[in-house]
């Protein structure tokens, strides 16, 4: 389902979120760009007027759980609606998937935000735009963003030896993308999963 942002009474709604099809092989044909399966917990970040929320995949307000990431929110713009994943950043970077749902109740300190998809942006909706267009904003705000604010890497090139590589390493798989596709609400063909082995080393980059 395609669905835009929207803005009501000057306060930014979320939005649901887009899911992917799992499958047991990613897809080999062109168009698609790659990024790694972090496996924590989906978060939208809502940054307008109002201040800076949280929500999880299912729309339920967790800034007070989130607190130090909301707290670290300093970005180059006044609207925006950002997609991505709270994780746990384990030894070596890796995401440590069992210590997560512990530290947000023990030690809201270690959680970090994983951003991989911008959809709003300084009163333009982004959900229209290609992929690619919207990375390429994304990473014109995250750029600047302290650490707990961190920018998902995609790769072209084959999925499946990027698959492989992702398997040996030990992480989670990955998430295929269209390149040229839109941002739609709800369960996807133009974003894949396919399953690896165990949480290991990520693929992405910190921008502090």
């Amino acid at each position: 389902m395609s669905k835009r942002a929207k803005v009501n009474g000057g306060r930014l709604e979320f939005l649901p979120p887009q899911i992917p099809t799992r499958v047991e092989r990613p897809p080999e044909d062109e168009g698609w760009v790659h990024e790694a399966n972090l496996d924590g917990y989906r978060t939208q970040i809502i940054i307008d007027n109002g201040g800076v929320r949280l929500y999880s995949k299912n729309g339920r307000d967790w800034t007070t759980k989130y607190w130090p990431i909301a707290l670290a929110v300093d970005l180059p713009c006044r609207t925006a609606t950002l997609d991505g994943e709270v994780i746990v950043p384990g030894e070596q970077g890796a995401s440590d998937c069992p210590a997560l749902e512990a530290a947000i109740w023990n030690e809201p300190s270690r959680l970090v935000f994983v951003a991989f998809d911008i959809l709003h942006l300084d009163g333009r909706d982004l959900v229209s735009l290609p992929l690619l267009q919207r990375k390429q904003a994304l990473w014109q705000v995250v750029e600047p963003g302290l650490g707990k604010i961190q920018y998902s890497e995609h790769f072209e090139g084959s999925a499946l030896a990027l698959f492989r590589t992702v398997e040996k390493i030990g992480l989670n798989g990955i998430i295929s993308k269209r390149a040229d596709s839109r941002y739609r609400s709800g369960l996807s063909n133009t974003w894949l999963t396919a399953r690896a082995g165990a949480t290991g080393i990520p693929i992405w980059r910190n921008k502090s």
